[in-house]
């Protein structure tokens, strides 16, 4: 059972460790994985792209991933200059960051969860560099919306990766974001 996760943001949101903690959070449940970016000429704040795959067998595939199962948006309103619904399975999940109910962000023929990623960081003062930390949100809202993933399992990588303080508010964002987890389906 192989899933496939794009995952859409902007240079500097932190795309490629929110898909290393997706996979870092599979392996933790016994699971085979890959977490990868995809990398041209990005900048911060410029469009960028993170793949993820969660299996139960070993992954043979190596590429790009161009029909995934779940798409996840850190940027609320990256969905307007990038098509995020491309190649989604007509089962596929999108996952978004956004303040809106799932039914009023207009995406059409595909199921859609919405969480406000950037209201939890600046309710925890969860900065980097004065921006909002959406990142560790959403991979906590992924776990609610698909089930590939315990919470536990998320709060186990996220404290893996960060230690004392930043890996508490981090792994409390992921909590509330789970909790506060909105499906328009």
């Amino acid at each position: 059972m192989l899933k496939e996760i794009r995952i859409h943001g902007r240079g500097g949101q932190g795309s490629v460790t929110a898909a290393e903690l997706l996979a870092h959070a599979a392996f933790t449940e016994g699971k085979w994985v890959q977490a990868f970016p995809f990398f041209g000429a990005e900048r911060r704040g410029a469009p960028v792209k993170a793949f993820a795959r969660i299996s139960d067998e070993p992954i043979l595939v190596h590429s790009q991933i161009y029909t995934p199962d779940y798409v996840i948006v850190l940027d609320h309103a990256i969905y307007k200059v990038v098509d995020v619904t491309e190649g989604l399975k007509k089962d596929g999940m999108i996952i978004l960051n956004s303040r809106k109910k799932p039914k009023e962000v207009g995406l059409k023929d595909c199921r859609v969860a919405t969480v406000d990623a950037t209201g939890i960081a600046l309710e925890l003062n969860l900065l980097v560099a004065g921006l909002p930390v959406v990142n560790t949100s959403i991979v906590g809202a992924f776990a609610k919306a698909t089930s590939e993933v315990e919470l536990a399992s998320v709060l186990k990588a996220v404290k893996d990766t960060w230690s004392g303080s930043a890996g508490e508010k981090n792994a409390r964002a992921a909590e509330l974001a789970y909790e506060r987890l909105a499906k328009g389906w």
